[in-house]
């Protein structure tokens, strides 16, 4: 882990107040409600009959059950590695953030609709999402949870995951953009408190831990191959609705602006950690 545990105290501020900025935006300011109705506007015009079945296994990916299930598989890992105390902070991230985000969706509950939501609307409950703070919390955990030397190869594909289960849940409807990027901040916010505390920990009661081999070249090429697949994985979805797809780029700069936004922040969280986290 750091040498000292300031970086990430002052990353975990960061995210609390974007947290905090996020919610004010999406409450209370006209504008920047409307381009988030835009963006999901532009997200939902992507499903159709073909693609419902994959964004929705997609979305349930991030449901109550998987999620336990990997986060214990995560934290099993960590535990067999040696890292009891990486392990107690994963269980405690996969409770925390869950418990976080219900939190502030009782005491935020609030109604927002769009035009073009033609009679339904979105839940009053629904900022931030619970399915994209799940997704968040994996991908970090997975970035706590492996050796050094894949920790570039998880967090890739820990990003990769919060992308796609978070478009999923913007293509079915359930969520507002919004939403998303609270839940990346609330599941960021907690595993960079996590990291400070197990730094703080670790120079207080140090304790011994195996040592482990150094990155090699084929270790170091994941990345390259994750974000090949990664490409490969969206190309299979223009291929589903490249007309649709085509009409959004050029006609809807909102909508590719709100998916570029989701996609950099879910890569910085995750990339973010993994340089944060060094042993």
């Amino acid at each position: 882990m750091l040498s000292r545990p300031r970086v990430s105290l002052l990353a975990a501020l960061g995210c609390l107040i974007g947290l905090a900025l996020t919610g004010v935006l999406a409450y209370l300011v006209p504008v920047v409600q409307v381009r988030d109705s835009a963006t999901l506007e532009g997200f939902a015009a992507l499903n159709g009959p073909r693609l419902t079945p994959l964004v929705d296994r997609i979305a349930h990916l991030a449901d109550p059950l998987p999620y336990a299930v990997i986060g214990l598989a995560l934290a099993a890992l960590a535990l067999v590695r040696g890292r009891a105390r990486v392990a107690v902070a994963i269980v405690g991230l996969l409770l925390l953030t869950g418990a976080t985000t219900q939190v502030l969706k009782q005491l935020l509950a609030h109604p927002r609709s769009s035009d073009w939501l033609s009679g339904w609307s979105i839940s009053a409950h629904s900022w931030p999402s619970g399915h994209a703070t799940a997704a968040m919390t994996l991908a970090l955990c997975a970035v706590l949870a492996v050796p050094a030397m894949l920790r570039p190869t998880a967090a890739v594909l820990g990003a990769a995951f919060a992308i796609a289960v978070s478009y999923a849940i913007l293509v079915l409807g359930w969520h507002f953009p919004s939403d998303v990027l609270g839940g990346f901040l609330v599941a960021a916010f907690w595993a960079l408190l996590a990291v400070a505390a197990l730094v703080a920990l670790e120079r207080r009661h140090p304790r011994r831990v195996p040592r482990e081999p150094s990155p090699s070249a084929v270790v170091a090429a994941g990345p390259i191959a994750l974000g090949v697949a990664a490409a490969v994985a969206g190309l299979l979805i223009v291929v589903q609705r490249p007309h649709a797809l085509a009409e959004l780029a050029l006609e809807r700069p909102t909508f590719l602006g709100g998916a570029l936004a989701i996609a950099v922040l879910a890569a910085s969280l995750a990339v973010g950690l993994a340089r944060i986290v060094r042993r």
